[in-house]
């Protein structure tokens, strides 16, 4: 499946009544099935979460915990890179290496690995002392 045309169809299902900024994203695991998440957001957290976090939520759900390519789709003038936390949790179960494609609705894109994105990150190498 193209990651693109997922992320894509799933952003039409995004919550955002208040931002009106719908975020999809598509993430393929290792096993080589895409998973799909959407930015849902509520009053009392108007930001609300993230699609790339929905994307890993619905991964993990599913008992998977590789992923090996990420793509991110909103409709603005440039490529919206993931947040701090969803970089971080990317990293979490992606390799430095791994690609994140960011794309808007008029065609736009930008593709960027985990190490670029999140240099220096912090991983389970960092507790290799315990």
């Amino acid at each position: 499946m193209d990651l693109l045309s997922a992320a894509t169809k799933v952003r039409e299902n995004a919550y955002a009544p208040y931002s009106r900024f719908k975020v999809g994203a598509a993430i393929r695991a290792a096993s080589g099935t895409v998973y799909t998440g959407v930015n849902v957001e509520n009053v009392a957290y108007p930001e609300g979460t993230c699609a790339e976090a929905g994307a890993i939520a619905a991964m993990v759900a599913a008992g998977e915990t590789k992923l090996t390519e990420v793509c991110v789709i909103a409709d603005s003038p440039a490529p919206v890179p993931p947040c701090g936390g969803c970089r971080q949790k990317l990293v979490e179960f992606g390799a430095s290496d791994t690609r994140v494609t960011m794309c808007t609705t008029d065609g736009g894109s930008l593709t960027m690995t985990l190490n670029e994105l999140l240099p220096g990150r912090f991983d389970a190498s960092h507790m290799d002392r315990t």
